[in-house]
């Protein structure tokens, strides 16, 4: 029987840099054949066709066999109606894969996670190999944790018994007390000696041995993720967490996503200029999405978090497909209408 397919599950919050990581990983996987599962909130996978886009698995019978995508949202609440079939599937073909990435979603517990590999149906197969959690270096900096300081209130006031701690704050350090490796992602926003501060903080936050390592651009060594053999799932006593004692937990109901499939080209400066209004407008914590260019052959990508707004170039646009401009914008009480009327 083939060994256990080593899963490494990548946490952290919305915008620190999941998927930028995953993406580098993919792009430089060093022969590895790699099984990525990944937690999209909302209906359209943009997360997913970025990774899609790096045109790994283009020699492969079904190039989206090995990219597989839960649209809950939150993966920590699904994984026996979402996560197991999934898994199951993945097992099927362990013969064909050397490990796997997960990407939670930037509001789910990593634990919870990680016990659904004590499964019988799944630790026969499979284990966790690392949990690797991404941290915002210019957020921590200024204090929100999250790079959206209206995420931050949005989470405290998520839960009303929280008394000295938020929930968001719960969260980040459930994240860290499960880490087996800090990414320490943004930190070209800072200067080096806020840099040093804030991996000084880190530090006495984590368990002893938790290494810190800077992460620019999604930019990290794959020897250095992969490989931990730390089966997680077997020692997750020793990785304390504030729900550990709850049934289940909640989330906020009133966070919400939409969704603009637009057949219309934009000039990057006139949308962004259109997006940054909205954010104004409404509480909007996150963007997110692929956008049609007037003249460009090339698909850009958009990624906003808070008031930063950011873009690039990632492929060609194929022969036989839509150009169209698809954005997905997570926030609070957002509504459909208002949002797809400044578009339009």
């Amino acid at each position: 029987m083939p060994n256990k397919i080593p899963a490494t599950v990548i946490t952290g919050f919305l915008g620190a840099g999941k998927t930028t990581i995953i993406r580098h990983l993919l792009q430089n996987n060093q022969g590895r054949r790699i099984a990525v599962v990944v937690n999209e909130f909302g209906e359209i996978g943009i997360d997913g066709e970025l990774l899609r886009s790096c045109q790994i698995c283009d020699d492969e019978e079904d190039p989206n066999s090995n990219i597989l995508e839960l649209t809950n949202g939150c993966l920590c609440c699904t994984v026996q109606e979402e996560f197991f079939p999934l898994m199951q599937q993945l097992l099927k073909r362990r013969e064909q894969i050397d490990c796997m990435l997960i990407e939670t979603s930037g509001l789910a517990l990593p634990k919870p996670l990680v016990q659904a590999f004590r499964w019988p149906e799944i630790r026969t197969g499979a284990t966790v190999d690392s949990v690797v959690t991404v941290v915002d270096c210019e957020a921590v900096a200024t204090g929100t944790l999250a790079a959206d300081l209206n995420a931050l209130n949005a989470q405290r006031q998520a839960d009303p018994n929280i008394e000295h701690e938020t929930p968001i704050e719960e969260l980040f350090e459930d994240q860290l007390a499960c880490a087996d490796l800090i990414l320490l992602t943004k930190t070209d926003l800072v200067n080096s000696q806020t840099r040093l501060q804030v991996q000084n903080w880190l530090q006495q936050q984590l368990k002893p041995g938790v290494k810190i390592i800077p992460c620019l651009e999604g930019q990290i060594d794959t020897d250095v993720m992969f490989g931990f053999n730390a089966a997680v799932e077997d020692n997750l006593d020793s990785r304390p967490s504030h729900h550990d004692t709850e049934a289940e937990h909640e989330h906020d109901d009133d966070i919400n996503s939409v969704h603009l499939i637009l057949d219309q080209a934009f000039e990057p400066k006139i949308l962004i200029d259109k997006l940054k209004y909205l954010i104004t407008q409404q509480e909007i914590y996150r963007i997110k999405g692929f956008v049609n260019v007037p003249d460009k052959p090339m698909r850009m990508v958009l990624q906003g978090v808070g008031t930063r707004i950011e873009s690039f170039y990632d492929r060609m646009w194929k022969t036989h497909e839509l150009r169209q401009t698809r954005l997905v914008l997570i926030g609070r009480h957002l509504n459909q209408t208002d949002i797809t009327a400044i578009f339009r």
